[in-house]
């Protein structure tokens, strides 16, 4: 039986591909950063590590209990990550550094742990959770962006770095997916950003906050998380994953227009979506 180690499980996409991927027979340790997630994660009958990705002995006694168990691992899906929406200039260096140190540097640790493993047994799959944002860039998303972007270079090379082996880099990039994503995005919008002395002040009332507060995320775009927990089963059973996936209608256009566009008219698309 093949496993699996997942970060980020506390809700969306994380859990419903915890959950999607122990009913077809893959062996599942979950994992979150709050230790009530953990509790719920175990009630629904999973195997549950507390991991910060920030934290990396956290992640290093995960890996070495899975080992213990085990006597291997298969698959890591990097999934855990956060937004905090708003225009670049109000974003700080502090709230910047607090965003990469879960989306990019955690990323990067269990990424690197795992290949110590994965270099020992001599196979292994690392899933990491991009965006569409990773692709392209949109206003009041220039935090996330940039971690997105850092979490693309990081692959790239990785792969190269992986080629001729039977180790395998796979990045999923999704579009919209129905999750908690938003609401948790409002919340650190309105902790993290001076609105009111913002020079965006208007645009964040008249356009960013009623987009964030909006209950309607079932766009013509958007998926449900299945999508992705369908995806990570597919590349778990694949002998050689692709190393790119892209998830929604929305990445497949962006991602085509940002391939034959001049940047002159890609940023006079991006304006408006």
């Amino acid at each position: 039986m093949q496993n699996i180690l997942i970060t980020g499980c506390s809700s969306g996409i994380g859990l419903e591909t915890a959950l999607f991927l122990q009913k077809n027979s893959i062996k599942v340790y979950a994992s979150a950063r709050d230790e009530k997630d953990v509790k719920m994660l175990e009630e629904l009958g999973l195997k549950a590590f507390k991991i910060d990705v920030r934290n990396k002995d956290e992640i290093s006694f995960a890996l070495s209990q899975i080992l213990k168990e085990d006597q291997k691992i298969d698959c890591i899906f990097n999934n855990a990550g956060f937004a905090v929406p708003g225009a670049i200039e109000d974003i700080s260096t502090d709230i910047l550094k607090e965003l990469f140190d879960t989306n990019f540097f955690g990323l990067h640790e269990l990424t690197i742990q795992a290949m110590g493993v994965f270099r020992n047994q001599g196979y292994g799959k690392i899933i990491q959770h991009s965006s569409v944002l990773g692709i392209i860039s949109l206003k009041f998303r220039g935090a996330y962006n940039s971690s997105k972007y850092a979490i693309e270079g990081l692959c790239d090379t990785l792969r190269l770095e992986t080629l001729n082996s039977d180790i395998f880099i796979s990045t999923i990039n999704t579009g919209p997916v129905t999750s908690k994503f938003r609401e948790n995005s409002l919340k650190n919008f309105k902790e993290k950003i001076d609105i009111k002395n913002s020079f965006w002040k208007n645009s964040y009332e008249k356009e960013l906050q009623a987009r964030l507060e909006s209950s309607d995320d079932k766009g013509i775009f958007t998926l449900p998380p299945s999508s992705v927990a369908k995806l990570v089963l597919e590349i778990m059973k694949s002998k050689k994953p692709k190393p790119r996936y892209y998830v929604t209608k929305a990445t497949y256009i962006l991602g085509f227009a940002k391939r034959v566009l001049s940047q002159k008219w890609l940023d006079k698309l991006l304006q408006k979506v």
